[in-house]
């Protein structure tokens, strides 16, 4: 018998290498591909959404924009033409979850620091606070590159309607105070197409690893 498989050894291991072969190419050809989804108003908790665009459910882009950043420079739609990057919403005085979600935030201004493609927007939910001067020390503050990365203020309205017509992320504050916003930890992912492609707990690191992955996704496909 050991001079049947001494003889025939080489057989065997030719068969053993194609079968392994074989396997990893069927196993290749069955796993699932990686993608993303494409969200719309009609898929997200209604909460988020202001009620007049709930009922959307296909075609949903960023609408066009105009607030001014922690240099005293106009951002708009054009800043981010082309670019994959991620939208939140924050204001410099909060305690809770806004130092974990800057901290954060930084890890993936770091993560694509050398990537062109990738930038990222901050909105802050109390511009009469908020202003030029405050966020650039908070931008100074918490290592933020302004080639990267802006903190934007503006008129409320207008932040509230990006905040809860396009972006999907703010939840609706006090009723009797007009466009009042109360944030939320969601960092939400666009790409280059203007089209939310998926929303991540800005608190949790195993969340920001998963944005992290998703942008290189976005970033090669």
């Amino acid at each position: 018998m050991q001079s049947f498989f001494y003889k025939y050894r080489k057989f065997f291991g030719v068969l053993l290498v194609f079968s392994i072969i074989t396997i990893s190419f069927f196993y290749s050809a069955l796993k699932p591909k990686k993608s993303l989804p494409i969200y719309n108003p009609s898929d997200v908790n209604p909460e988020l959404v202001d009620s007049t665009v709930q009922y959307i459910s296909k075609y949903h882009t960023i609408a066009d924009f105009s607030f001014t950043n922690q240099n005293g420079k106009t951002i708009t739609q054009k800043d981010y033409e082309g670019k994959i990057y991620v939208a939140d919403f924050f204001f410099t005085t909060c305690k809770s979850i806004c130092p974990r979600m800057t901290t954060n935030l930084v890890d993936v201004q770091k993560a694509f620091f050398d990537n062109p493609k990738v930038k990222l927007l901050s909105f802050t939910v109390m511009p009469d606070v908020d202003n030029v001067s405050v966020l650039k020390e908070y931008a100074k503050t918490n290592g933020v590159m302004v080639s990267k990365w802006n903190l934007v203020t503006g008129d409320k309205k207008a932040i509230y309607t990006m905040a809860r017509k396009s972006y999907l992320a703010v939840k609706q504050g006090k009723p009797k105070e007009q466009y009042d916003m109360v944030h939320t930890e969601n960092f939400v992912l666009v790409d280059s197409k203007k089209r939310v492609r998926g929303f991540y707990d800005g608190t949790k690191k195993e969340e920001i690893q998963r944005l992290i992955e998703d942008i290189k996704w976005l970033c090669d496909n």
